[in-house]
């Protein structure tokens, strides 16, 4: 702190606060480049940095919006499991920790499933609310893919998973470990179902989650910039003791290593992935909107003068050889 820090108003420190600071604020520093940037154009603009691109941390219920048709969707609740199964307690209970996310996101657990339409096509999506408690895979969450799977293979539609974890919940010891092999059925269910299962990766997703259902899609899309890998690099440095390389473990770096299929902006994602949606399920390609007069005219004269431009076929060998046959023939 400085002798500015001090004197400053406690309003005009209000005013500028960085992303990751709590309170109603107006304007928002990017961590990525410090641009400030006012509230309601970072809304606007899916919370992606303007000036570098960097993207920020997103609402559940804004991705969703923003990735179906006209915004609109229907939410499927969560199947109910036992809370703090195992009685776990280290700062606080498990149960007070569970009751306070639980309070602050609106949400029961770490998972948000919709029913609507991507691009016209009806589909499942699921997304992990990195909000709630670092998006770590417990029952809740469990539970959560195996019922978003149930209702995708019901209504015969595609699953899209959208991941954001730190890994598996320690409160819930092996039976958060559990979840691994539970949701890779569920997933491997959707399959059989011969429906698509597409992943997109966000930032971050890394441990129990990168090692089961992350990493099984038909397709995995992440976006820029997105922390991807079992264990994070900081603890990957330590254990072999060598700087690791440029961007190690981001999504342009495991996109050049073939693990990502296609690094995209958040605001081009409804529009790949509904083309992705529309090819897995046979949806076929948009029609283009009806030609006006004018240009149905025009085209009809190009066609026209294509037609009349083209050269005459050339005779076939057979032809010729019968052709100098008759000359020499008049000739005599």
């Amino acid at each position: 702190m400085n002798w500015l820090s001090d004197i400053t108003p406690p309003g005009i420190k209000k005013i500028f606060r960085s992303q990751s600071d709590s309170g109603d604020t107006l304007w928002t520093k990017c961590p990525a480049c410090s641009e400030m940037i006012f509230n309601r154009d970072l809304e606007a603009n899916l919370h992606v940095c303007p000036s570098c691109d960097h993207h920020m941390k997103i609402d559940v219920t804004e991705r969703l919006n923003a990735l179906f048709d006209d915004g609109k969707w229907k939410k499927i609740k969560l199947p109910e499991v036992p809370v703090d199964p195992l009685k776990f307690r280290d700062e606080k209970k498990y149960s007070d920790r569970l009751r306070e996310y639980r309070k602050k996101t609106g949400e029961e657990d770490a998972l948000v499933i919709g029913v609507g339409k991507v691009d016209g096509v009806t589909s499942v999506v699921a997304v992990q609310n990195f909000a709630f408690m670092g998006g770590s895979m417990g029952m809740g969450l469990g539970e959560g893919i195996i019922r978003a799977a149930e209702e995708a293979v019901s209504q015969k539609a595609p699953f899209v998973m959208f991941t954001a974890s730190g890994g598996a919940r320690m409160q819930e010891g092996i039976l958060s470990l559990m979840q691994m092999p539970r949701t890779t059925i569920a997933v491997q269910m959707v399959k059989e179902a011969g429906l698509p299962y597409v992943v997109v990766l966000t930032n971050p997703t890394t441990g129990g989650v990168t090692a089961s259902y992350a990493m099984l899609g038909d397709v995995h899309l992440a976006e820029p910039g997105a922390l991807i890998g079992f264990a994070g690099p900081r603890v990957i440095e330590q254990t072999i003791r060598e700087k690791l390389p440029e961007g190690f473990q981001r999504a342009e770096y495991l996109h050049d290593k073939g693990m990502v299929d296609m690094v995209v902006p958040r605001k081009q994602m409804r529009e790949i992935l509904g083309g992705l949606l529309r090819v897995f399920t046979r949806h076929g390609v948009k029609a283009k909107p009806a030609a006006k007069p004018e240009e149905k005219a025009d085209i009809a004269e190009t066609s026209t003068s294509n037609v009349t431009s083209l050269p005459a076929p050339k005779a076939k060998a057979k032809d010729a050889v019968v052709a100098e046959d008759g000359l020499d023939k008049a000739a005599e």
